[in-house]
């Protein structure tokens, strides 16, 4: 009655889940006869499809099995990675207007009314279907970790392989423990060293499992195509509502189970030591500073504004309210990233500090000991249903960046049908990249910097050109030419060149064992007596170029820790796009005054109740551009802040008090955890 560790149960619960979203797929479809329908729902979600589209795109597994994993690993100040996002939400509630008031329906559509540029539409086009690769490749690898430590082989199954990398890991732990205590002869020691580069290269497992990567990201990408490719915008709006009931599900199945399993509530501080409660990071052994949050803030806020399911999401609203009332969706998922963080936690009581092989596993693995047959089930719906919104969405914006913005620029006739057509067949090509980059990636942290910077370029771009007069189209080009190669393509392809990878002065290790000053992760070349030379592990491994520069402007880069080394990274990738747009824009000509003038009047036009209502303000407007500039905060400058009203100020105050509050809530409840 099972199948691998999973009960016959849990099959059907799962299976049900996917006939459940086949089938609301399968009724949206009426909805879906032209672009608009298809890619926008029409633009005509209120405030609780909203909620659930916000909350579905923002609370993906990759974010709970990530945290719970990097607090296992770090202790609570592992949680900034996603909690500092409780900042953003009152910056949220300003920038969902944003991108309802542009009424567009692609991002890349901003640069043609803002530049009259098809060549940098284009561009963002081409890029952010590239960059899609990498945000579904992330989700399609949370899902695979998850379900693969749930679906374990038995001992009896092993093969001499299976047993040597079981065996190899539990003797490196138990080495791991004895250096700790300073016991350690010389002979242990070099057999403590080839067995972490065993570690570093993934040849040593906590578990094996049968459950192939290949046949999961094939099965569970036709999933998700189907639903998205037979009901659009519509089907994902509507599958919200049944997969943010199972993602809080997911979130809660772990807390309750896992504090009956150490003994209650009071077995954490006796079990997990004191350091790992301090959200600040006090101690000192913190992978998180607080000036390292400001440098993840900077550049969490400015990627985020280059996202492409932005206009898809916002701008899908029927009203400025309605795009407004989808932060209290990210509010929810605040309070989800709190209980992530105590799943970390427990998994250190559970399991011991250091006691995984493989810490991104550690969700399922907790999963795998402590849920019981239907349970299982359960969590591995939630875990599909958290992907399968966020992919959803990425897959939706893609496709209509290719038909709106590359298709289009070339056959600018096709009908409407045709372009849906062309929509549905770019999800299926997509979620097929997606797949095959899963295959390619590594631990979470080093996908999650990928995540986080990836956008940076045309995120900096898009707030520069909603903010900032003056900036211009060739400004723009610059920046994300020079920033994509600082920050993306040379990053990612030092560790391709043999001669790079393992130059003396690139690949050096650092304090931590298996990671370097410069590179990700190190290793030793594979020689007979184990003293070959360092050199950069393959596949995606990122060299960090920003550090390398500021060494070669005489700063002791070896000498910093390893989170000064990563804020000095994310400072540098957050300012140096503006400076690159500020530089230039100062530099070249103007942009068109009569299109500028149109596109900051639409901005501070409100959308109308109506269609017909708003149809009549913008016409207004397009006679009259400037009939809003008393609401700019600097009448008499370039800048192009305005002026709060009563409800802008309100939300405000209100977003920022229940940030606050929500992160009062986290730090009592962590001292109320600890010894």
């Amino acid at each position: 009655m099972i199948f691998g560790s999973l009960h016959v149960l849990d099959l059907a619960i799962i299976v049900g889940y996917l006939v459940a979203v086949v089938y609301i797929g399968h009724r949206a479809a009426q909805a879906t006869g032209s672009e608009e329908g298809f890619f926008l729902a029409g633009r005509k979600l209120g405030k609780l499809y909203q909620f659930f589209l916000n909350f579905g795109n923002a609370t993906e597994p990759q974010g709970a099995v990530s945290t719970a994993s990097f607090v296992f690993q770090q202790g609570a100040p592992g949680s900034w990675l996603s909690f500092q996002t409780v900042f953003m939400n009152p910056y949220f509630w300003f920038m969902n207007v944003w991108f309802r008031r542009v009424r567009l329906t692609t991002l890349s559509d901003l640069f043609e009314d803002r530049f009259a540029s098809r060549g940098l539409s284009l561009f963002y086009a081409l890029f952010q279907i590239l960059v899609a690769c990498v945000f579904l490749g992330f989700g399609n690898v949370t899902a695979y970790k998850i379900a693969s430590s749930l679906v374990v082989k038995p001992e009896a199954s092993w093969t001499a392989a299976d047993r040597a990398s079981i065996e190899g890991y539990r003797e490196l732990k138990a080495l791991e423990k004895e250096n700790a205590s300073g016991v350690l002869s010389a002979e242990k020691q070099i057999r403590l060293a080839a067995l972490r580069d065993l570690s570093a290269r993934g040849e040593l497992n906590s578990y094996i499992t049968v459950l192939n990567d290949v046949v999961f990201y094939v099965v569970f990408g036709l999933v998700v195509g189907t639903y998205i490719v037979l009901g659009g915008m519509s089907a994902a709006a509507v599958n919200e509502g049944l997969q943010s009931i199972l993602i809080i599900v997911f979130s809660l199945l772990l807390i309750p189970t896992g504090l009956h399993a150490i003994g209650g509530w009071g077995e954490l501080a006796k079990k997990v030591p004191a350091r790992m409660f301090d959200l600040l990071g006090a101690s000192g052994t913190d992978q998180f500073s607080i000036v390292a949050l400001g440098a993840i803030l900077l550049v969490s806020v400015v990627q985020n504004a280059g996202l492409s399911h932005n206009m898809g999401i916002c701008g899908s609203a029927k009203d400025e309210f309605a795009a407004r009332s989808g932060v209290s969706g990210n509010y929810l998922k605040r309070l989800m990233i709190i209980m992530w963080a105590f799943a970390g936690l427990i998994a250190v009581a559970l399991f011991g500090v250091g006691g995984l092989s493989d810490p991104d596993a550690v969700w399922g693995a907790m999963s795998n000991r402590l849920l019981g047959p239907g349970l299982v089930g359960l969590m591995l719906a939630g875990v599909l249903a958290g992907t399968m919104s966020t992919l959803a969405a990425k897959a939706l914006a893609i496709s209509s960046l290719f038909v709106r913005n590359v298709y289009r620029q070339i056959w600018p006739d096709i009908s409407q049908a045709q372009g849906v057509f062309y929509a549905r067949c770019t999800i299926v090509v997509v979620l097929v990249l997606g797949t095959l980059s899963a295959l390619m990636m590594g631990s979470f942290f080093s996908i999650l910097k990928i995540v986080l910077t990836v956008n940076l370029p045309f995120g900096a771009a898009v707030l520069t050109i909603f903010w900032w007069r003056r900036v211009t189209a060739p400004a723009v080009w610059c920046c994300v030419v020079l920033s994509s190669l600082t920050i993306l393509v040379v990053p990612y392809v030092v560790s391709t060149v043999p001669r790079l990878a393992a130059h003396s002065t690139l690949a050096q290790m650092s304090s931590k064992p298996g990671t370097g000053v410069y590179f990700d992760a190190v290793v030793r070349e594979r020689t007979d007596d184990g003293a070959g030379r360092l050199m950069a592990k393959g596949g995606l491994n990122r060299f960090n170029l920003e550090v390398w520069l500021l060494g070669q402007a005489g700063l002791d880069v070896a000498a910093l820790t390893p989170n000064q080394r990563f804020t000095a990274q994310f400072f540098f990738d957050g300012l140096f796009p503006f400076a690159v747009l500020i530089a230039v824009s100062l530099c070249t000509k103007h942009s068109d005054p009569v299109r500028v003038a149109r596109f900051y009047g639409k901005m501070k036009t409100p959308v109308g109740a109506t269609p017909e209502l708003d149809a009549a303000a913008l016409a207004a407007t397009e006679r009259n551009p400037g009939r809003f500039d008393h609401t700019k905060l600097l009448p008499n400058s370039s800048l192009e802040f305005c002026k709060w009203d009563r409800v802008d100020a309100l939300g405000f105050l209100a977003c920022t008090a229940l940030s606050a509050a929500i992160v009062g809530f986290f730090v009592l409840m962590l001292r109320a955890a600890a010894p």
